[in-house]
């Protein structure tokens, strides 16, 4: 039986969705004013791996995750690049995307835009309003967040506790310090509406996507957990009281990636880009590195740890290297896999069996099997075993081996002069030199042919 950490009550909880084997989540998606970075990635990465696993337990799932396409950040870059703001949000979607399809995260089922939910989001600060939950000044639109009781408890800070934190600017036309913009008067980039031109605040965004498309009440929101205060807690509020009912069931939150101890993020300008990171570590790398540590728990990001999983990756991936993948599957390993993702994700303990089955496959152990079981269970976390062997056509392999006959003084007799060159690597292994032996492995490499060894020998593919 699944069970998740809920932020909203700070315990794990027995996942029990709203309508039997279907779960509709909603995961707040990028603002697209800039390049994704790598905690984009440890946040993407780990509610894709929620996604597959939610999947592979039977669960039909309804996945939505929006973009963020009208935003202050957005209007500011088109402000200082003399552009549309159009002409932003549609270049780092492209780039946002890119960086997806790097890592490997799958398309949500449904992935909504801001600026194509206007009529929704008007609707509910109307409804708002008419309830009073909202009131109007001078065009802009602000919540009453006192009038919502509840307000406070999804980030465990009483209403009391926040107003006395709370700063009180001069000539705020807000009632309440606490009381946030629903919709912002903005004659030069806004739509119309009945308070006049202008734009919706962030947090009525999400709230309207996540109904037009998922319905009132969800089974899973989740995001970063520098979301849950103030975004999530004031979604919550205006969803519940526009709806008259329940938000979301569950609410999740992943730790952040750290530099130095401190969160990456653009605004400390100590972020790494995810095609940055992408030029050096490959997707199985990356995931590798973020699943390695529990969601919830904080990443410290530095090239050692990532150099690790690198290596970690390429003996998962290179295990089952010219296996042809089967549907047969050993029934034990799936179970203790299912058991330790039912512990609130636990993506450490599951690659610890993915692993245990590679080192099986090494050792010849029930091969096929083995090597059945670890593909399965490792889409499932989202590794990318097409990486561990390039095919290629006759007419290509001989474009890569041709120049092999004369770099290394073999006669053109010799049908598979890989196998040759290996045999010349043999011996000076066996004769202990290990510079020759790492000159013709890096010689190959620089031809595309990557050499493995093992107990059996050594093999070579095409990468």
């Amino acid at each position: 039986m699944l069970k998740i950490y809920n932020t909203l009550s700070n315990q794990i909880e027995e996942f029990k969705p709203l309508e039997e084997n279907k779960v509709k989540m909603y995961v707040c998606g990028p603002t697209v004013y800039d390049h994704a970075h790598l905690g984009h990635a440890r946040c993407y990465i780990t509610w894709d791996t929620l996604y597959r696993y939610l999947k592979f337990k039977g669960y039909e799932v309804t996945y939505c995750r929006n973009v963020t396409d009208v935003d202050d950040k957005i209007l500011k870059k088109s402000d200082v690049e003399g552009v549309e703001p159009s002409v932003i949000t549609d270049r780092y979607y492209k780039s946002f995307i890119n960086s997806m399809n790097g890592l490997n995260v799958l398309k949500p089922d449904v992935e909504p835009r801001a600026t194509k939910t206007l009529g929704e989001m008007i609707a509910m600060v109307k409804k708002l309003e008419q309830d009073g939950f909202a009131y109007s000044v001078d065009g802009d639109v602000y919540f009453r967040v006192e009038k919502y009781a509840k307000y406070g408890e999804l980030s465990s800070q009483p209403i009391k506790d926040l107003l006395n934190g709370a700063r009180v600017e001069a000539n705020d036309k807000k009632e309440s310090p606490l009381d946030f913009a629903l919709w912002k008067k903005d004659e030069k980039f806004g739509y119309k509406s009945p308070w006049g031109v202008g734009r919706p605040g962030w947090h009525i965004e999400c709230s309207a996507m996540s109904k037009k498309h998922l319905g009132s009440t969800i089974d899973i929101h989740a995001g970063g957990a520098d979301l849950a205060f103030p975004h999530h807690e004031n979604e919550r509020a205006q969803s519940e009281c526009a709806n008259g009912c329940q938000f979301s069931k569950y609410w999740m939150h992943n730790g952040f990636v750290t530099i130095n101890k401190e969160k990456m993020s653009k605004s400390l300008n100590n972020f790494l880009t995810i095609d940055d990171v992408l030029k050096s570590y490959d997707t199985n790398a990356i995931r590798l590195f973020i699943l390695t540590n529990h969601y919830r728990m904080p990443v410290e990001f530095n090239d050692v740890a990532l150099a690790g999983a690198q290596s970690g990756a390429k003996r998962l991936i290179n295990s089952i290297a010219g296996i042809v993948i089967g549907e047969e599957y050993d029934a034990d390993a799936i179970k203790e896999f299912e058991s330790a993702m039912d512990e609130d994700l636990n993506t450490s303990k599951a690659l610890a069996i993915l692993f245990g089955l590679a080192e099986k496959v090494r050792k010849g152990e029930n091969k096929q099997i083995n090597a059945n079981t670890l593909s399965y269970l490792g889409s499932v976390l989202g590794f990318d075993f097409s990486l561990s062997q390039k095919e290629v056509s006759a007419d290509e392999l001989k474009a890569i081996v041709e120049p092999l006959y004369e770099e290394f003084g073999i006669e053109k007799s010799v049908e598979n002069v890989i196998d040759e060159i290996i045999k010349i690597r043999k011996i000076a292994r066996d004769n202990k030199d290990w510079a020759k032996s790492d000159e013709i492995r890096d010689k190959l490499l620089a031809h595309k042919i990557q050499l493995k060894d093992t107990k059996e020998g050594t093999t070579w593919q095409i990468i």
